[in-house]
């Protein structure tokens, strides 16, 4: 549930600072220079969210610029693409190219032992679950699940899809906040998907955490 209540605070936030500095025309310039850019905005949005990613630096700024600067199609289509090709890439560094060091890192994190015990009996689902329920770091999940056994594809199908709701919440979020900004009227349409998909989150998270609970009553 803390997202719908994040978004909000942000809405809030944005809005005010908006009135208060007067920042309307300015991010309606922005965004058409952005555009002016061609494929290359777009590209270079992608790169530095993925190397953000690897990093280890949180992606949610970029996640909250690009409903500003790209709109609610291309943003969510951009940080749904950027935000899965940078875990992804984590979880290979992990896998493959460092596992020696991110498992000596890891496994001083009582969180990352449960993890990998938990991902060797029900993969796909833990996926799944902790990419809806904040119980891991997002950058803790990208390398630990590429020191467990889980499928690569399998990783990355389910967090993709589990990222998604997420994606979409924030970045239509900030892209409704801009045209009620810039055009000086209410996006009824995003406002209406906002809603739609909060509710969704609020019934995902919470199918979540009863498979967790069930799963460790189990134990």
């Amino acid at each position: 549930m803390w997202r719908p209540v994040l978004l909000i605070g942000l809405i809030v936030t944005i809005f005010v600072l908006a009135i208060v500095l007067g920042i309307g025309e300015k991010l309606g310039a922005l965004r058409g220079w952005i555009q002016s850019l061609g494929v290359l905005g777009p590209a270079v949005f992608v790169g530095l969210y993925i190397l953000g990613v690897v990093a280890g630096i949180p992606g949610s700024a970029l996640t909250i610029a690009a409903g500003g600067l790209f709109g609610s199609s291309l943003g969510i289509i951009l940080v749904s693409l950027a935000s899965t090709l940078g875990a992804s890439l984590a979880f290979l560094i992990a896998r493959y190219f460092a596992r020696d060091a991110i498992a000596n890192w890891l496994s001083r994190r009582e969180k990352f032992k449960s993890l990998d015990v938990m991902t060797e009996e029900h993969g796909a689902m833990i996926v799944a679950i902790t990419r809806l329920v904040p119980i891991f770091p997002f950058n803790l999940l990208n390398y630990g699940f590429g020191l467990t056994k889980i499928p690569f594809w399998t990783y990355v199908f389910w967090s993709w899809l589990c990222m998604l709701p997420g994606t979409v919440l924030y970045v239509v979020g900030v892209d409704a906040v801009i045209q009620l900004i810039v055009q000086r009227k209410v996006p009824w349409t995003l406002l209406g998907v906002i809603a739609g998909v909060g509710v969704l989150m609020a019934v995902l998270v919470k199918f979540a955490r009863r498979k967790i609970k069930d799963k460790g009553e189990g134990d």
